[in-house]
């Protein structure tokens, strides 16, 4: 066989530096909020709205209703706002549920989201899908929920949301957690979807009940 010159060496190494790696994206930071609107709060079996949206590969999945946070919005308006957009129905926020951490690929970033949730008392309107993004909404049962999502994190939510409508019903509303003191957003952010395959260094994770500021 005959030995490559060192012109092909050096022709060789070129290609192989110009091969951009996946840790070499960029990263850039998303916030979000939404929840859980509750009607049946108080008493009777409380059920909650959920949407039905499809993935990047054309499956359908059942999720909590969200969207980014804009300029001028504390978290907990988004998600007023949001789960108007996205159901139909309106609520009043009556206690942080948690927020959610995760990763993903999105054209020529890595994003990083982080998601604010909150339970909701439900206060008017009826169930309707005029969002493109959602093809479906309906009223689940709440013991139901974690059965219903895809996510484990979201699943959880259904499980905070339980332990509070308990604590509610037990001990009253000053029983619940505060809620956290975000300020407005001020800056603009970048709106991503996630792309056909999913950033590889971090999994979703659930950031606890009470959750934490929003930067800003």
């Amino acid at each position: 066989m005959t030995e490559p010159t060192p012109g092909h060496r050096r022709s060789r190494r070129r290609r192989g530096r110009s091969r951009r790696p996946v840790n070499s994206l960029r990263t850039v930071q998303e916030y979000s909020a939404g929840g859980l609107v509750v009607d049946g709060l108080d008493h009777g079996i409380p059920v909650v709205a959920l949407i039905r949206t499809t993935t990047q590969h054309g499956r359908t999945r059942w999720t909590v209703p969200k969207g980014h946070i804009e300029i001028g919005e504390k978290a907990e308006q988004t998600a007023i706002r949001e789960i108007a957009e996205e159901t139909g129905i309106y609520g009043e926020v009556v206690a942080p549920l948690g927020v959610n951490q995760y990763w993903f690929k999105a054209q020529d970033r890595i994003v990083h989201k982080t998601v604010h949730h909150y339970l909701l008392r439900f206060v008017d309107g009826e169930l309707r899908t005029d969002d493109h993004e959602v093809v479906d909404v309906a009223w689940v049962p709440l013991h139901e929920l974690p059965s219903r999502c895809s996510h484990a994190d979201e699943r959880e939510l259904g499980l905070n949301a339980a332990r509070l409508v308990a604590v509610l019903r037990t001990h009253g509303p000053a029983a619940l957690p505060p809620l956290p003191q975000n300020p407005p957003r001020r800056r603009p952010q970048s709106h991503s979807r996630a792309g056909n395959s999913a950033a590889p260094t971090k999994p979703r994770t659930e950031a606890g009940s009470r959750g934490a500021g929003q930067p800003t």
